[in-house]
């Protein structure tokens, strides 16, 4: 551990939580329209491309917000940022409850995403922040499966009573968490241990601040690497669980909306037990993280073709089991991209450098979100030719890891060694207690004396 390391322990641990709920919370109301999809488009009479929209502006806001709020971590601090964003995403909340028009509900889902995209890196900061760096993989895991338990709650818990109790209860109820998280984030989140805040020079305002900023980010190959493995990897299971799982499974497999949850369930509860896999796996070999990422790819676009091109209108419950297990991979290895970008960066870059790698899997989704949509109403729903889209998007962050993968693991590779190499501080003298006599220190011999 380096001697600059943050020391982590129980306050760590519960200053994390704090910002790790505020997470949990947003990522609930940003899946909440993925258990609604069908409701939403009978509520507000709309088809498949504008139902497509809900989310497609929700992502668009929450990709185009990553640099910026990268660059409002690093300048003004964790706390206020996610303040802002809880206070936006629950405004978000409650007004997509009460819109008495499709207009009025885009620009809800819109102010929900503002606030939603100011949480993870604010989170990840934390994690850099208070604990040891070796923990960082861990952390981000962590933080990701904690993410995906609000995705369970929007599924167990949001659907059923959105059937059972209506539209506007369901919705501006759960507006009331991002209220009762907001307390406590207020009253006791800080954004650093004492004697660890960032340099001066990383505060400092300048007229080149933010083009300083994303210009050096950028210009590591860790940077762009953890942009394109995270663009490669979230996205198949972020357009699943967003929007288009439950239709597919409803309309295209026949399956009933208990059943087709239950596949959306399996999806979040796989994604919660291989993010702890990877990692442990990650934190303790550093090269595990391309095979991974790679392997991750290979798996889902195999098992997609699989249940696409099933001879018969349905693929067999076996084969789409299969298929959420392995979605629920594509979180932990959407995680990696940020063990790319955290090493390649230094302190007061790291949520500029997070920012930029959260924007790649958000791209990626929103891409294949309006694609599915837009290909659905042209073929008359037909779900293979439409999810098809994912194998192209696939292919296209995969040709860049490819690229870029040499010269980032180069890189980071010397940037090891210079630090390994470099003269470590000097230890202050230790103090001498109030009961320990101090030592005379013998003088040297004489030359040419010998001691008796």
């Amino acid at each position: 551990m380096s001697a600059l390391d943050p020391p982590g322990g129980r306050k760590a641990v519960a200053v994390w939580s704090i910002g790790v709920a505020v997470y949990f919370v947003a990522v609930i109301f940003r899946t909440s329209l993925g258990v609604a999809g069908l409701d939403a488009a009978d509520r507000f009479h709309v088809n498949a491309s504008a139902l497509a929209t809900f989310s497609l502006l929700q992502l668009l806001v929450y990709a185009g917000m990553q640099i910026p709020v990268g660059l409002m971590v690093d300048r003004l601090g964790t706390k206020r940022v996610l303040t802002l964003g809880a206070v936006l995403f629950t405004a978000g909340q409650l007004g997509f409850a009460l819109s008495p028009s499709y207009e009025m509900a885009l620009a809800a889902r819109a102010l929900l995403g503002c606030g939603d995209a100011m949480t993870f890196i604010s989170v990840l900061r934390l994690g850099t922040r208070w604990f040891p760096a070796r923990r960082g993989p861990l952390m981000a895991q962590l933080a990701g499966l904690v993410g995906m338990a609000g995705n369970l709650v929007s599924t167990l818990v949001l659907a059923p009573v959105l059937h059972g109790v209506g539209w506007v209860p369901a919705f501006a109820g759960s507006a009331v968490a991002g209220l009762v998280v907001l307390v406590p984030l207020v009253l006791f989140l800080r954004d650093h241990p004492e004697g660890h805040a960032a340099p001066p020079a990383a505060r400092g305002a300048g007229g080149g601040f933010v083009r300083r900023q994303i210009r050096d980010s950028w210009s590591e190959p860790g940077t762009r690497l953890g942009l394109w493995v995270h663009f490669t990897t979230q996205f198949p299971a972020m357009v699943f669980l967003l929007l288009w799982g439950m239709p597919f499974l409803v309309e295209a497999q026949g399956l009933s909306r208990t059943t087709a949850g239950g596949l959306l369930t399996l999806v979040v509860a796989s994604n919660m037990a291989l993010g702890l896999v990877y990692g442990q796996v990650v934190g303790r070999r550093q090269s595990a993280r391309i095979p991974l990422a790679l392997g991750t790819v290979g798996l889902t676009a195999l098992l997609w073709a699989a249940v696409l091109v099933y001879p018969g209108d349905r693929a067999p419950m076996w084969l789409l089991i299969t298929l959420c297990l392995v979605l629920g991979s594509c979180g932990p290895a959407s995680m990696i991209g940020f063990d790319f970008a955290r090493p390649a960066n230094p302190a007061d870059r790291q949520g500029t450098a997070s920012g930029i790698t959260n924007m790649g899997g958000f791209i990626a989704s929103m891409t294949t979100l309006l694609a599915v949509g837009i290909l659905l109403d042209a073929t008359g729903d037909n779900y293979r030719i439409a999810f098809s889209t994912v194998f192209a998007v696939e292919a296209l962050g995969l040709s860049q890891i490819l690229r870029l993968r040499g010269r980032a693991l180069s890189r980071e590779a010397a940037s090891a060694r210079a630090v390994i190499a470099a003269p470590q501080p000097a230890q202050p003298p230790q103090p001498l207690q109030p009961d320990q006599p101090a030592r005379a220190c013998p003088l040297p011999e004489p030359s040419g004396r010998r001691s008796p």
